[in-house]
């Protein structure tokens, strides 16, 4: 197995200036054309931006609990939007602190992270799971400076087996240990319709589980979370309250905007 990096001393957290936060997250949409579903670079300033550096201090400054440097972001249905929470997660952290951040699409079914990012990928984690390609060659540079992607483009025919496989063991294990300098976000399939956020949430060291609002029943999100672990969960992202969430950018926007 092939690292892009050697194993390195994990040195104290730095994080940067708001301002400065902001400054490069528009340098970077100056010099690439930015998805504009990755708020916290399109719209560094807006409110939905700073919700993700709220979800980023709830981690890095988690209570009762080793800092977590391994994160799954899956939701309990499809479309509730864990794939955007991901990206823009993994792409706040890369704006705010000194460590890098690798970024693994684990959706072997419905990839999508190539796409928020703009990268024509034609191959991914599955090549690699397969021992099709090696690593280093599967893994590309984001237009954050820190930030790094390990896609996964093509769909195999059997995605609960490859995510469950000793070679999916042995990477994450090895990811631990010639990565310590990232901080990894993971997104998964949801984990009401398959199996492998329940695997992958064995290797983690945290779940951010991503609700939509009026959509997912109580008890399937109780299921969802007695099923991946509840020591690991982070924390429940909420995603759907529309007046709330205008009434909230009117606010941010008066008092952080004149």
């Amino acid at each position: 197995m092939e690292f892009l990096h050697d194993v390195m001393p994990v040195r104290p957290m730095q994080t940067v200036h708001d301002g400065q936060e902001i400054a490069a997250a528009k340098e970077v949409c100056t010099l690439h054309e930015c998805n504009p579903k990755l708020v916290v670079l399109s719209e560094p300033d807006s409110a939905d931006a700073e919700n993700f550096k709220l979800l980023r201090g709830q981690i890095l400054f988690v209570k009762d609990r080793k800092r977590p440097r391994t994160i799954l972001v899956t939701s309990t249905f499809p479309g509730e939007g864990k794939s955007f929470v991901a990206a823009n997660l993994a792409a706040s952290l890369a704006l705010s602190i000194d460590d890098r951040v690798l970024r693994i699409d684990c959706d072997l079914r419905r990839p999508r992270q190539h796409e928020m990012f703009g990268y024509p990928s034609k191959y991914g984690l599955h090549e690699y799971l397969a021992g099709d390609q090696e690593l280093r060659e599967l893994i590309v540079r984001s237009q954050i400076e820190k930030l790094s992607i390990l896609p996964a483009r093509s769909v195999p025919l059997n995605p609960t087996e490859l995510l469950s496989s000793v070679a999916m063991k042995v990477f994450l294990e090895e990811l631990k240990v010639h990565y310590q300098d990232h901080y990894i976000i993971m997104d998964s399939a949801p984990s009401h319709i398959t199996a492998e956020a329940k695997v992958l949430a064995e290797y983690v060291d945290g779940i951010v589980l991503e609700v939509m609002a009026q959509k997912s029943p109580r008890k399937e999100i109780q299921r969802a979370i007695h099923n991946l672990g509840r020591e690991k969960i982070l924390g429940i992202v909420f995603n759907g309250y529309n007046q709330v969430r205008r009434s909230y950018h009117k606010y941010y926007d008066k008092y952080y905007k004149r």
